[in-house]
């Protein structure tokens, strides 16, 4: 991603969620794919990952936990279609606030699908 040098400053952050949002030309699959790349490049290992988008909209959310070392991190990964990778923010968040975030996003996108009995597992295990 263009923007892995803004992404290694934050991953310094002892807060651990850091919530992304960007631009992207690229699919849903494609873009999680470039993310979780670009964190192994910066000596991460990820342990999880998931996306979450729409159709109607184009637009999503990408969540990917990473260990170093005994540190952790839960990067959110916000990302909506443009023509090409354009870093709009980063915010680091500690704990409840990350959790809360994450909910909200997710509840965003999956509001009509709120009966589906695997994404009430997932939200239950979130």
């Amino acid at each position: 991603m263009e923007f892995k040098d803004k992404i290694k400053e934050e991953l310094d952050n002892p807060k651990l969620w850091i919530v992304i949002t960007f631009k992207t030309p690229h699919g849903p699959g494609e873009t999680m794919d470039k993310l979780a790349s670009t964190l192994e490049e910066l000596g991460w290992t990820v342990t999880f990952k998931a996306n979450w988008w729409t159709a109607d909209i184009p637009y999503g959310l990408i969540r990917i936990d990473i260990t170093q070392d005994e540190k952790e991190k839960i990067i959110l990964g916000r990302w909506i279609l443009g023509r090409k990778c354009e870093l709009l923010g980063i915010e680091n968040m500690d704990l409840e606030k990350g959790k809360s975030e994450f909910y909200r996003l997710v509840n965003g996108i999956t509001s009509t699908l709120i009966y589906d009995p695997v994404i009430r597992t997932m939200r239950g295990q979130y």
